[in-house]
């Protein structure tokens, strides 16, 4: 799941780096789009021109494609202008994103999905948020825009379980606070912690349209226990629009997630810890899912209600079928 309000990290000793309290404008981000699919053609579009007409301009968009050559040579028709480049390292989105991160050469590297469209004013206010003690990384709300039409948002999706399409879900902090970790589709980092730390892990992440992540949960866990003192901050006024599309919105698709995920904490359990791999997620279980199970019974649809426990009850079989593999 994604982040949940920060929870206590290993406790190593601290590295101090002056530029981590360093103001950041809007000029100052590097933005990397990754895509992988001549499939999302169209959103890749509207990604990318949504950071070209930016009201604060970015200083550098780098577009990264992911092993596939068509798609390749068809953005740097598009955007002769910028730099495209294909994916350096290992297939999947942690080796494109190291590789934007070595093609930009802005002091913060941000991260914007291709099938999400950041708003107006996004550059602005996630460069503000920098702002107010040591900062590592900020990352931004992600508002899911639903398929068109009858199916829009289905009656019977919790919103406790917006992660599950990759965008913020209720539960997350409504003010600017500190967090575990952003949600890949709209974070960024300080490029001084990304060398410092190493990158993204290659051995875990999304590859294609596997259901799995927590690459960039990994990444900040181990950033914020490099930098003791620094945090993760989460800015709800940086908005993004994440597109989901129709098979996604589906009961098949939301078990597969939530099964997905769960293999996904073991996997980040196995770079750092298992307690830290589900430490905001055990306040997400007791605070967030409850009240969420609740307001489903009460809803319009009380199918909501039980999705809040099959989602819970799928990524926690998920989670123990991978830990009894391991």
């Amino acid at each position: 799941m994604p982040p949940s309000p920060a929870a206590p990290g290993m406790e190593p000793q601290a590295v101090a780096l002056p530029e981590l309290d360093a103001p950041v404008r809007p000029r100052d981000l590097g933005v990397v789009v990754c895509a992988y699919t001549l499939d999302r053609w169209d959103d890749l579009v509207a990604a990318v021109e949504s950071l070209l007409t930016q009201v604060e301009p970015v200083g550098e968009v780098v577009v990264v494609v992911d092993h596939n050559e068509a798609l390749l040579e068809r953005a740097r028709a598009r955007w002769p202008e910028l730099a495209v480049v294909p994916n350096a390292g290992q297939q999947g989105l942690s080796g494109a994103r190291d590789t934007g991160v070595a093609a930009t050469s802005s002091p913060v590297v941000a991260f914007l999905d291709d099938d999400a469209a950041a708003a107006a004013d996004w550059s602005g206010r996630l460069a503000d948020a920098y702002s107010g003690g040591p900062v590592l990384g900020v990352g931004g709300h992600i508002e899911p825009a639903w398929p068109a039409g009858p199916v829009g948002r289905p009656s019977w999706w919790p919103p406790e379980f917006d992660w599950v399409v990759g965008c913020s879900y209720r539960g997350l902090p409504t003010r600017r606070s500190p967090v575990r970790n952003s949600i890949g589709a709209n974070m960024s980092f300080r490029r001084s912690v990304l060398d410092a730390v190493g990158g993204f892990a290659g051995s875990i992440g999304r590859v294609g349209t596997r259901p799995t992540g927590g690459e960039e949960t990994e990444l900040c866990i181990r950033a914020r226990s490099r930098f003791p003192g620094a945090e993760v901050v989460h800015e709800p006024a940086a908005v993004v629009r994440h597109r989901v599309t129709p098979e996604r919105a589906t009961v098949g698709y939301f078990r597969r997630r939530c099964l997905g995920e769960g293999l996904t904490k073991v996997q980040v359990g196995r770079l750092a810890t298992h307690d830290e791999a589900l430490a905001s997620e055990r306040a997400y279980v007791v605070r967030t899912l409850p009240a969420g199970f609740l307001r489903g019974l009460a809803s319009g649809d009380p199918r909501r209600g039980l999705m809040v426990v099959l989602g819970l009850a799928w990524t926690g079989w998920g989670y123990l079928v991978a830990r009894a593999r391991a």
